[in-house]
């Protein structure tokens, strides 16, 4: 596994402890951020979306159990929650709190490396498992379709007709709707450019499963996916 993309979120309010842990992830390729304040590891999550955090129980104007609540109505980030007390630890996995690790310390930084690493692991083998047992998975970042664990190559147009109807599961667009979505250039296209699209895209859902159906036409008024 690559780790030269990941970015861990180190939330400690030591100084010299959060830079030893950051000096000991950046060896080992990992990019890293420090925040020393608990009320500003919401905002700081939603904007820098981390791989990882490492979250210290105790800081300031907002403990970490607190924060720990908030993170998970909203991501399913692996979080190493750290404390100074061992009977802590106990507490917390009574509380069922749902952390990926615990820590105790002063710990090593070395350790917690090596614990981030295993955390990332796991967590990207169970995302791929999620991913295959989908029948539909879309990456934005790539732009890169998989139909029931096959690729599809898409043209750029019919990517973010399938993205657009797939965001928006079940909700029924126009042609006219979707072909503000897709050329937002102002160019000059007809209605029957969607259907098109809508053909093409069916014909290569079809060529992996002949009896895939997901997206449907609604007489005279557009098209919806359905899965």
């Amino acid at each position: 596994m690559n780790f030269n993309e990941k970015t861990i979120l180190v939330v400690e309010d030591e100084p010299s402890l959060a830079t030893v842990l950051c000096e000991y992830l950046s060896h080992a390729s990992f990019k890293t951020e420090i925040l020393d304040n608990g009320s500003l590891v919401i905002p700081k999550v939603k904007e820098l979306k981390p791989d990882l955090i490492v979250l210290d129980l105790m800081l300031p104007e907002k403990d970490g159990l607190t924060i720990f609540k908030e993170l998970r109505g909203f991501t399913k980030t692996p979080v190493i929650m750290a404390t100074a007390k061992v009977d802590e630890i106990d507490r917390l996995l009574g509380l069922e709190l749902g952390a990926d690790d615990y820590v105790c310390k002063p710990y090593s930084p070395r350790e917690i490396v090596a614990r981030v690493k295993n955390i990332l692991r796991r967590s990207e083998k169970n995302s791929e498992s999620e991913q295959n047992e989908k029948p539909l998975v879309i990456n934005e970042a790539s732009m890169s379709v998989v139909l029931q664990g096959q690729p599809l190559v898409l043209t750029p147009a019919e990517f973010r007709l399938l993205s657009h109807l797939f965001h928006n599961m079940g909700q029924i667009f126009s042609r006219d709707q979707l072909m503000k979505k897709i050329y937002d250039d102002n160019r000059v296209v007809t209605d029957r450019t969607i259907d098109s699209h809508i053909k093409n895209l069916r014909k290569k859902f079809h060529e992996v499963s002949p009896d895939c159906d997901y997206i449907k036409s609604i007489y005279s008024v557009g098209y919806r996916l359905e899965i």
